[in-house]
């Protein structure tokens, strides 16, 4: 469908559910608001859907997570909410687990 083609049939959708429910003013709005980039979708169909879905992820973070305050804490919360924990974990558990046994020493020594 080419841009004419979008922008006729999208004018004529919206006309056409004024007629029928005129509390869509708001829709209608917000369609004149941003006709342009809506049209611009058509001809190859693209959409920055994935990128807006991670910015929208990092909002979410930034608001649940009150204590990050490094870009590094938080571009790893990031990479972990987008299921890419393969990528952020660089331990082994043989790694994970020498770590555990120093710890274990020095506060052994203190506990005792």
């Amino acid at each position: 469908m080419t841009k004419r083609q979008a922008s006729l049939a999208l004018t004529q959708l919206y006309l056409d559910a004024m007629d029928a429910f005129p509390a869509l003013e708001k829709v209608v709005c917000t369609f004149e608001k941003w006709h342009l980039e809506i049209i611009n979708y058509f001809p190859e169909r693209r959409t920055s859907a994935a990128v807006e879905g991670i910015n929208n992820k990092a909002r979410v973070i930034t608001k649940r997570a009150y204590g990050i305050k490094s870009a590094n804490s938080l571009w790893t919360r990031l990479i972990l909410d987008l299921n890419r924990a393969k990528d952020t974990v660089v331990h082994t558990i043989a790694d994970l687990r020498e770590v555990v046994n120093g710890f274990r020493a020095v506060f052994s020594m203190a506990c005792s």
